[in-house]
């Protein structure tokens, strides 16, 4: 498997992740309306996916760009008061340390071949 295949292969798993973390356990509290902000995610991730036709170069930037919006939904979740009382500002921001992490990994792996 070239590695181009396996980054687009750990894409698929990551956002799989991403919605299975957020619909059904929850990142920002017990899950439900606060969760779906993270569907931003998502769509940045497939109109990048669309645009670029997932080709190194487009690919690699649209990953880069989910994470930064993976990122910024972190941000204003917690400068809104999210998570709710009882839950624990450093899980939310290791959760979302972790798909940072792993959109950054999908990007290094789809990165166009050094010439």
């Amino acid at each position: 498997m070239t590695r181009h295949r396996l980054g687009l292969a750990l894409t698929g798993a990551t956002a799989l992740f991403l919605v299975l973390a957020s619909g059904a356990l929850g990142i920002l509290g017990p899950g439900g309306r606060p969760d779906r902000v993270y569907a931003a995610v998502l769509a940045v991730l497939v109109l990048g996916a669309t645009l670029s036709r997932l080709r190194s170069p487009g690919m690699a930037l649209t990953l880069l760009a989910t994470a930064a919006t993976q990122a910024a939904v972190t941000a204003v979740a917690l400068a809104m008061g999210l998570p709710p009382e009882g839950s624990s500002v450093v899980d939310v921001l290791g959760i979302n340390a972790m798909f940072i992490a792993l959109w950054g990994l999908c990007a290094w792996l789809v990165r166009p071949p050094e010439r």
